[in-house]
């Protein structure tokens, strides 16, 4: 392959690759570096691809390890993420303020409680092991297969099931004790918080019947019900959804805020 058919391939890639290493890292900043270094890493080593995978494997994996570098050298955010940050919020006016601007300016700051449910999978995801948080969002949000994992991470497809397996139990089991539109005795109720103050006009029950997950809730089993969480994850591109300014803008808010708590608690 030549320098241009990789440039045209990658550019093609850029926008799925970009949400992922931004789930993975929770940092714009880090995303863009990343990503940079991937196009660098990749387009200096091209007679290095064999074809022993698709290009676009190919590409996560140099991204992946690059995202596992980073990350190896910070800690797992704690499973209480959104509360953290929720109390840090309250107490940081210049954080609402800033939001509010955000939403009297921009036409990508539309609040959709399906945004809400995308956000809150990508910090409480961030309390998962590498290993285990990589295979997920590339399994069930990007839709690499099994075998294509084992190729990323260098290892065996046994090893990879279990990753995953590890993962949705784990995920299960956080949103199943936190989650208010899943489980009525579920403790956050962010999502309808937040649609209350950035988003008062929306009729909150109907945006909530409009969701497959909260419409199931009561009869779906639990592994259903994250399948369903991931379904509404798929829909939604961090940087292009319709509300993504203000979610990056939160984003931003939660990364500063899980910084200083760690280095407080190390």
């Amino acid at each position: 392959m030549d320098a241009k058919a990789f440039t045209s391939e990658f550019e093609k890639v850029k926008p799925q690759l970009k949400s992922y290493i931004l789930r993975m890292t929770a940092s714009i900043q880090d995303t863009e570096d990343i990503v940079q270094d991937t196009w660098i890493k990749a387009s200096s080593n091209l007679a290095s691809f064999k074809g022993e995978s698709s290009l676009k494997t190919w590409i996560f994996s140099i991204a992946s390890n690059l995202a596992i570098d980073n990350l190896r050298r910070k800690k797992r955010w704690p499973e209480n993420v959104t509360d953290i940050c929720k109390e840090a919020a309250k107490n940081d006016m210049s954080h609402f303020q800033e939001a509010m601007k955000i939403i009297e300016t921009s036409e990508y700051a539309k609040f959709e409680i399906k945004e809400h449910i995308a956000f809150c999978f990508l910090c409480i995801a961030k309390s998962l092991p590498l290993e285990q948080h990589l295979c997920l969002l590339l399994k069930e949000i990007h839709d690499f297969k099994v075998k294509e994992l084992a190729q990323i991470l260098q290892t065996t497809e046994a090893l990879i099931k279990y990753h995953l397996y590890s993962a949705r139990q784990k995920m299960i089991e956080v949103f199943d004790g936190r989650c208010a539109l899943i489980n009525k005795e579920g403790m956050c109720h962010q999502c309808s918080e937040i649609n209350g103050i950035f988003n008062p006009k929306q009729n909150l029950q109907e945006e909530l019947v409009k969701i497959k997950m909260t419409k199931e809730a009561g009869k779906a089993d639990k592994e259903r019900l994250l399948d369903l969480r991931m379904e509404v994850l798929k829909e939604i591109n961090p940087y292009t959804s319709g509300a993504h300014e203000l979610q990056l803008h939160h984003l931003e808010h939660n990364r500063r805020v899980m910084e200083e708590y760690l280095e407080k608690n190390d």
